[in-house]
């Protein structure tokens, strides 16, 4: 009897300790409020998380110019798309936008556009481009200058006298037009613009600037004794960039001064008369006739080796490297030239 009771006293407290662990398993059930429940499922269905395709962004994006284009009077109240489409008048109007560039150059302008800021802003190279003028079969008309807008035009010297002329000569092509100058005279933005290469080019330019401008071109300053902007810095027409001189390779001090668009150089006397120191109109007419030059530039041009003629010498003559040469025929620089032998220089 007393084996029994002490059996039943044990089950009946081994009971209580089994009803109260698995009274502790189940969680605590909190009734909600039924009307927050509702402002909680409307709040939610309001979220909309979207990531940001890039790629995607820049395809849907389309330009006349590397500028930003607005159209007749602008209320900079509303938003505007990014880039106009109408080809036949081109104006730009200032915003006050803050845009952050690759060199972590703050720039206070929205014609750095989306398409600029993401692919073709590069402060090292002149030609950032990559245009291909074989699939160029457009006509855009470039305003270079607009008083009603606030944007004007100036030449880059006070005198512009020509001392050589955009072509080909000393068998290579020359991609501007040389102006006489006094070392340290002053070199002026010939149109509104942002710096976007301020560099030195031993065997070339020598001490150099170019310039993006709002109407869609671009313009290089070449062989100058001093350079007073930077990149980034955003400028006006007749602002001094620099002070003319003969660095790199020159023989005589003078401005080189180019005219490009879309990275690709053509005759600045299509826009300019300098010997009357003016612009021959507010509009410019780029066809593919414009880049005519370049076709003839890029043909293949062969040399003939002759007594006495090496590698470098050739090299020089034509103004490229003795590496372009070995690869585009298939030598090595140890290779032995024959008189007579054709080599492919370009």
């Amino acid at each position: 009897m007393k084996y029994l009771r002490l059996i039943l006293f044990m089950g009946i407290m081994l009971s209580i300790g089994i009803t109260n662990s698995n009274a502790q398993i189940f969680p605590k059930i909190i009734k909600k409020d039924r009307n927050q429940t509702q402002i909680e499922t409307q709040e939610r269905k309001n979220i909309e998380l979207r990531g940001f395709d890039q790629e995607s962004y820049l395809r849907t994006l389309s330009s006349i110019t590397d500028s930003i284009i607005f159209k007749n009077n602008v209320n900079l109240g509303k938003a505007r798309s990014i880039v106009s489409e109408d080809q036949d008048y081109m104006i730009w109007a200032p915003t006050n936008r803050l845009a952050k560039v690759s060199e972590q150059v703050l720039i206070d302008s929205i014609w750095v556009t989306a398409y600029e800021y993401y692919a073709t802003w590069d402060s090292k190279k002149v030609d950032i481009y990559n245009f291909d003028i074989n699939n160029f079969q457009d006509t855009v008309k470039v305003r270079l200058y607009d008083p009603f807008f606030g944007y004007d035009w100036k030449m880059p010297l006070e005198k512009t006298p020509v001392t050589s002329r955009f072509g080909y000569r000393w068998r290579r092509w020359h991609y501007g037009t040389d102006l006489d100058l006094i070392t340290g005279n002053p070199v002026y933005a010939a149109f509104d613009g942002i710096v976007r290469v301020r560099s030195y080019d031993r065997y070339g330019y020598g001490y150099f600037v170019v310039v993006r401008h709002k109407n869609g071109l671009e313009t290089l300053y070449g062989h100058l004794s001093k350079i007073l902007v930077d990149v980034g810095q955003e400028v006006k027409a007749g602002d001094l960039l620099g002070k003319g001189g003969s660095t790199g390779r020159s023989t005589g001090s003078h401005l080189h001064y180019e005219l490009r668009y879309r990275g690709l150089a053509f005759d600045p006397e299509l826009v300019y008369d300098f010997d009357e120191s003016k612009i021959l109109s507010q509009e410019y007419l780029i066809t593919p006739e414009t880049f005519s030059h370049l076709a003839k530039a890029r043909q293949q041009i062969y040399h003939r080796v002759k007594r006495g003629e090496n590698l470098s010498s050739i090299a020089r003559r034509y103004g490229v490297s003795v590496g372009t040469i070995t690869r585009l025929n298939g030598i090595s620089t140890r290779s032995i030239l024959r008189v007579g032998q054709n080599l492919r220089i370009r």
